[in-house]
């Protein structure tokens, strides 16, 4: 079933019916998100104050294993679904664990690009699955400009199909970082991924799914189009097709959350990037990354999962990248327990992030 973002009265009235958990416990209405370890891969939990829930991407095809995170932090949410599930785009560690976790966890709208335009590319096998899955539930193609049916949170479209978004309200100044930007190669899929921005009070983040470079310029030049944000979700796991000053260095993060594994993403570049970034305070990560080594990692307090294979020492120099093209580096093995890092966001722009590994919490106020 194909629908708008103007849902059926059915589904609006199942959403409706929902109590919101604000109201449960007295608390005030927060905006929790959950970065969840599937291994470089993406899954990101973002959950309303009214408990209705978002999943962007699933993470990778491996027996369970991140289909099973996925639901150990819906589980953690107090989610019984899914309400909305966005498949950024039709990579497989960003699609792989969604046949694994359908079962276990219902999935009522299912929220793409279109359908995936490169049949060489590490999804296409399982696009006919996917099909399959949201045949049974609610499916819509985004388009940029368009808002979820969230209550409470404002939830927008900023690309999709390699179709970007009109300026939001209060952005569209001049980008001044435009004049230094440097095209790069790309593949197929990921300048299509669906980038939603989120606004919760005063409050904002930004999913971008892996746009690369050249989407990101366009995006955000001559004029930035998403003014500025509290964090960056994601960071396409840390790769340098990503993560250009054009986009990072606008937005002007406080915090970014990068979904990186631990021989993948956390590139040198993109760490630089990263660290020189105008009012950033701190760069909490998936992973340690040997990409990246000691030379460019964040503090360990700030990262949820250190490497699969722990060394005697770990390397201060970076170690080389792996060769662009080809079919995608598979997951590693991961034996141990996989940590998150999660945000509680309120609407007076204060926000808190915390390493579940560790437990170590950091809370960002607005200035005075």
């Amino acid at each position: 079933m194909r629908a708008s973002f103007a849902l059926p009265v059915v589904i609006g009235a199942a959403l409706l019916a929902a109590a919101p958990v604000s109201a449960q416990t007295g608390a005030a209405p927060s905006l929790r998100i959950y970065v969840i370890d599937v291994e470089g891969g993406n899954a990101t939990l973002i959950v309303s104050p009214t408990g209705e829930s978002l999943l962007i991407d699933s993470g990778n095809p491996s027996n369970g294993r991140d289909a099973d995170r996925v639901a150990a932090a819906a589980k953690d949410a107090g989610l019984t679904q899914i309400d909305h599930f966005i498949l950024t785009h039709y990579h497989a560690d960003h699609l792989g664990g969604l046949p694994e976790l359908a079962p276990k966890l219902p999935i009522r709208h299912f929220i793409d690009h279109g359908p995936n335009i490169d049949p060489m590319g590490s999804g296409a096998k399982l696009e006919p699955i996917y099909q399959q899955l949201y045949a049974k539930a609610t499916h819509t193609v985004a388009t940029p400009g368009d808002r979820l049916p969230i209550r409470g949170v404002d939830i927008r479209v900023v690309a999709s199909a390699g179709q970007l978004a009109k300026a939001l309200p209060g952005a569209g100044a001049a980008n001044p970082y435009c004049a230094a930007f440097k095209p790069a190669d790309n593949n197929l899929e990921d300048p299509m991924s669906v980038g939603v921005h989120v606004t919760f009070g005063r409050f904002r983040a930004v999913h971008l799914g892996d746009l690369t470079k050249n989407k990101e310029f366009e995006l955000m030049c001559p004029a930035n189009r998403l003014g500025t944000v509290d964090v960056i979700l994601g960071a396409h796991h840390g790769q340098a097709s990503s993560n250009s000053p054009v986009l990072v260095h606008a937005l002007r993060p406080r915090v970014v959350i990068m979904n990186n594994g631990t021989r993948k993403g956390g590139e040198p570049e993109v760490m630089q990037t990263m660290f020189s970034s105008p009012g950033l305070e701190d760069l909490w990560q998936m992973h340690f990354s040997l990409l990246s080594g000691q030379e460019y990692t964040s503090p360990g307090m700030y990262i949820a999962n250190g490497v699969d294979e722990q060394p005697a020492a770990l390397p201060i120099a970076p170690a080389a990248a792996p060769q662009p093209g080809g079919p995608a580096t598979p997951a590693p093995a991961h034996s141990g327990p996989a940590y998150w890092i999660t945000v509680v966001a309120r609407q007076d722009g204060t926000y808190t992030v915390t390493n579940a590994r560790n437990g170590f919490s950091k809370t960002y106020r607005l200035a005075k």
